[in-house]
């Protein structure tokens, strides 16, 4: 067989184990796997002494998202090649229609963002805001190749709020398309509730940005998880939490799955790495995010939740601000930006301290990093493993050395970052995407545009995700 590239000698990461070996690739897709594979006329890439990955999918990102007054500041230009940096070969977005807007004007509209820009390949989530608005045309976004739909259980104020009902009669749709509905899971009334009474000038002044971490307590996040599981369990339609950042949420899913729900999570590096003690800090508003981030204890269940299989996905709910647009507060925390950069260090996060510090194995990485959202989000087996047949979507990483995270050299529009001066391993220093170079010795090479839309059926959607 000729092969267009051959990848030579690396530590290769499949679903069924790692191997020494060679992965022979023709044109965009793996068509090879082996030892000395017959290189030819083919370009070798060496990946001696490096672990050889399959690309990273983040399945939950903002890239020039219009929210809370600002426009996020990582479009699909920086944002897709942050992700390449990263080891991320392929993003799923969030199309949000405007007001009064139906489903397919808001995958326009994010279409216009990705195409051109892109560098990586990608695909929308498409969100419910107006549940008698759009519940007739869900069945068409399905046909147009859209298979997982998005509702918030908060953001009443940008017109994003979904409420029981909505949830309820959109569980019932997927259950009959079967598609899958992602839920923002934040106890609304309460939550308001709980702002309204510390939103005064004085405990402003007084607490500041801590005030962020005082009005969101565990039983925000808890609750709404768990009305959202009790219409998933009436229905029977595939649910899967975003974003989920507490021990308590953890131990609901837990749950649910034992007694066959049809429930799935994720959590987002962050969770897993940051405390909310950083909102004492004098930069603490930076670290703005929602849901907040938590105690060391909810850290530790969502590692061991990731161990145990309850927890399927690690992404990042990426949405960057600048230091000038998180300014925007003034002292008033509810007028944060809210979100975080995190597409170009998901992966040397998770690597660093999940793998290098024995909290997961090579393979278990690569299964919440890239196989499990592969077959959730209905991408499988195209993407998320190495495998003949599969895209050569790939990221090599060296073992052990490291590079410090530093805004001014990174591919983020951000001007700061959660990690700063952190020694992170496991920034990619090779990224293919369908068998084309786009980093090259930790370098960005890849041509703007590149990237692809990637319709899906239902067909897989959701399956065998729990390991």
């Amino acid at each position: 067989m000729a092969f267009d590239k051959v990848i030579r000698g690396g530590n290769i990461v499949t679903p069924s184990g790692c191997f020494t070996g060679d992965i022979g690739i023709t044109g965009e897709t793996i068509t090879a796997l082996g030892s000395a594979l017959d290189a030819g006329g083919a370009t070798v890439i060496d990946a001696t002494g490096h672990h050889v990955l399959p690309g990273v999918l983040d399945v939950h990102v903002h890239l020039a998202l219009p929210f809370m007054g600002a426009v996020s500041a990582d479009d699909y230009r920086t944002g897709t090649r942050a992700g390449a940096r990263g080891g991320v070969t392929t993003l799923i977005d969030f199309a949000i229609p405007a007001k009064g807007g139906s489903l397919a004007d808001a995958a326009r509209t994010w279409h216009a963002k990705a195409e051109g820009k892109s560098l990586i390949d990608y695909t929308f989530h498409i969100c419910i805001t107006d549940w008698e608005h759009h519940k007739d045309q869900i069945k068409g976004m399905v046909d147009q190749g859209f298979t997982t739909f998005k509702e918030f259980m908060i953001y009443e104020s940008e017109g994003w709020q979904s409420d029981d009902r909505a949830m309820f009669g959109t569980l019932e749709l997927m259950k009959e398309y079967g598609t899958m509905l992602l839920v923002h899971a934040e106890s609304s009334r309460v939550l308001d509730e709980l702002i309204a009474r510390h939103h005064t000038p004085a405990l402003m002044e007084k607490f500041g940005v801590k005030l962020h971490r005082m009005t969101r307590p565990n039983f925000i996040e808890a609750e709404a998880i768990q009305r959202a599981v009790a219409w998933s369990e009436a229905t029977g339609g595939q649910l899967y939490i975003v974003h989920m950042s507490t021990a308590e949420g953890a131990n609901i899913i837990r749950a649910a799955q034992a007694r066959g729900v049809p429930v799935l999570a994720e959590t987002c590096v962050q969770y897993l790495v940051l405390e909310d003690s950083v909102f004492d800090r004098p930069d603490g508003h930076l670290f703005a995010c929602c849901p907040q981030l938590k105690k060391p204890a909810d850290m530790d269940r969502l590692w061991r939740g990731l161990k145990a299989g309850e927890v399927s996905v690690i992404s990042t709910d990426t949405c960057t601000f600048t230091r000038d647009q998180k300014a925007m507060w003034q002292g008033d925390w509810t007028k944060i930006p809210m979100g975080l950069p995190g597409l170009e260090t998901l992966l040397p996060l998770t690597y660093t301290r999940g793998v290098l510090r024995r909290r997961m194995t090579l393979e278990e990485m690569c299964r919440k990093l890239s196989t499990n959202p592969a077959q959730i989000m209905g991408l499988a087996p195209r993407k998320g493993a190495i495998a003949i047949g599969a895209d050569a979507d790939i990221a090599i990483i060296h073992p052990t050395s490291t590079m410090k995270v530093e805004p001014a050299t990174m591919e983020t529009n951000a001007d700061w970052s959660p990690y700063e001066g952190w020694e992170l391993a496991g920034f990619a220093r090779t990224t293919l995407s369908r068998g084309e170079v786009i980093v090259d010795n930790y370098r960005v090479v890849g041509r703007e545009g590149r990237g692809k839309w990637l319709p899906r059926t239902t067909a897989g959607l959701a399956g065998a995700a729990r390991a």
